[in-house]
């Protein structure tokens, strides 16, 4: 089985909610953007990397996906910020994934520091990249990962970590599961209804 690698580059980025219904506007109306100004508050390197990093995460999305994004309700762009950052970085979508959802099937809402450390640990064997990072960096990326879910209202904060009942928009999960259905096992949802979607 081929494990693709862990991108770990969004350490220097969490959900970015408002820099990503930004560039999707400009991407929309095909105009360009002051990153400098708009993205790095006048900084041109921080501006050139959240652009970067901004633009990888709104390639994983459909036209209409980019539409909602700029149109759409604050809860339907939260979704699909989340749902973009989880394609670009697979680690967090198969942190959600395999432990958070797996546990939120079992009534068990509460996320520990252990089931964050066995989930690194058991994906060593499949990543070696995980092994070439320091400590510093290790601590960034569960950091951020966190702060993603948090901002994405999967878990309520940072301090508790419990994870949230997600009631993710009908017409998000459509644009979703016309992609692959199984995306949609970010928002914990079971395969049940998962089916629901499934045209």
């Amino acid at each position: 089985m081929h494990h693709e690698k862990y991108d770990f580059a969004f350490t220097s980025s969490s959900l970015r909610l408002n820099e990503m219904v930004l560039v999707a506007g400009h991407i929309l109306n095909d105009s360009e953007i002051d990153f400098v100004n708009d993205l790095g508050a006048g900084k041109t390197a921080t501006g050139k990397r959240i652009l970067r990093e901004v633009s990888k995460r709104l390639a994983f999305l459909s036209p209409k996906q980019i539409d909602l994004l700029v149109n759409g309700s604050l809860d339907v762009q939260k979704q699909l910020s989340y749902y973009a950052a989880c394609r670009s970085h697979l680690f967090i979508r198969d942190f959600v994934v395999e432990v958070l959802k797996e546990k939120y099937l079992i009534f068990d809402y509460h996320v520990t520091e252990g089931d964050y450390r066995t989930f690194v640990r058991q994906k060593l064997e499949f990543h070696p990249e995980i092994e070439s990072l320091s400590e510093t960096t290790l601590k960034k990326i569960k950091q951020v990962t966190f702060k993603i879910l948090e901002q994405a209202g999967i878990i309520n904060n940072l301090k508790d970590k419990e994870i949230q009942p997600q009631f993710p928009d009908p017409e998000v999960c459509q644009t979703i599961a016309a992609v692959s259905p199984q995306w949609l096992k970010i928002f914990l949802l079971s395969e049940q209804d998962i089916e629901k979607f499934k045209n």
